[in-house]
């Protein structure tokens, strides 16, 4: 453990990481590395579906094309700096580093968090309104969703880093995590943090409460139709819709809630780092499966792109 002393300020961070376990550094170095690889193989890959198929050219395909460039870049945020300790043994991270890290962890977080709010508002459209679902979710309509939620996710990204990194670390450069967030660096502080602790519970619940209130009263009223639905086939498909949805919104907020509607007091950082690989690691590499892979028209995009592939490189004859 390094310890730094009291009079003097710290240039760099210590992440324990999850286990100083020797035997299982490689293991853990390929399942992360495998789970990174599958994450930005995925996402990128529904991204370029997206822009060379017209046919997803819709609103929906819109925000999962921006929620996968979100996944990619939180992702990447954390993973390779994971990768690197498990592989070399380094696990220093520098000031800035770590105030960089967090930024784009923070702010991508929670972008995805207003994305998923808008693709519910986007399927109770589809759902609820057919008929009118042109004229309600247009370009100008989507563009202004998917901007708000990036302003939201880069402003209070920018408020926890500067409340975070305005705090004093003066006993100790040792972070019991495997990445620079908010709470173990909280409790790494030698300063009063109560005033962090209200702007985290804050910002937090207002995005969790907001963004759930939208999407919860948006499945209410898919559901309602649903109900009303005479079309076993129209049924089975809105219902497919949306527990694909619901349980990455599950994943997503459950970690979420766990991880920072709690006092610091009250955080286990042992479980808050097997909770963290989660929505770090985990969220990022299954939304392009239920929201993409399971979707008709994006097998048939790909089948298509593939055989293009196929017939320029001369492989069909």
């Amino acid at each position: 453990m390094t310890l730094m002393e009291n009079t003097s300020e710290v240039t760099e961070f210590f992440l324990l990481g999850l286990t100083d376990a020797l035997e299982l550094q490689t293991p853990l170095f390929i399942i992360f590395a495998l789970i990174y690889f599958i994450t930005v193989f995925g996402n990128l890959g529904m991204i370029v579906l997206i822009l060379l198929d017209s046919r997803l050219h819709t609103p929906m395909y819109f925000f999962l094309s921006n929620l996968s460039l979100v996944d990619c870049v939180y992702a990447s945020a954390v993973a390779p700096k994971v990768m690197v300790a498990f592989l070399t043994g380094d696990k220093i991270i520098s000031y800035n580093a770590c105030a960089a890290q967090m930024f784009f962890f923070a702010a991508f977080a929670t972008i995805e968090s207003f994305l998923l709010a808008s693709m519910a508002f986007d399927r109770h459209a589809a759902v609820c309104k057919p008929l009118h679902y042109t004229t309600t979710m247009t370009n100008t309509v989507c563009l202004l969703l998917v901007a708000g939620s990036y302003i939201c996710g880069l402003l209070q990204s920018s408020i926890h880093v500067a409340f975070t990194f305005h705090l004093s670390f003066c006993h100790s450069n040792v972070v019991n995590h495997f990445f620079c967030d908010i709470p173990p660096l909280l409790a790494l502080s030698c300063s009063d943090i109560y005033t962090n602790e209200i702007v985290l519970f804050a910002l937090a619940a207002f995005n969790v409460f907001f963004t759930l209130l939208v999407i919860l009263n948006s499945y209410l009223f898919i559901f309602m139709a649903i109900l009303r639905m005479h079309s076993a086939e129209g049924r089975k498909k809105a219902v497919s819709t949306c527990a694909s949805h619901l349980t990455t919104v599950s994943i997503f907020y459950g970690t979420v809630i766990f991880m920072y509607l709690q006092p610091s007091s009250s955080h286990s950082m042992d479980t808050d780092k097997m909770a963290s690989v989660f929505y770090t690691m985990v969220i990022p590499m299954l939304n392009p499966l239920v929201y993409s892979l399971r979707n008709k028209e994006v097998k048939s995009a790909f089948k298509k792109v593939a055989e293009k592939v196929q017939s320029s490189l001369g492989l069909v004859y």
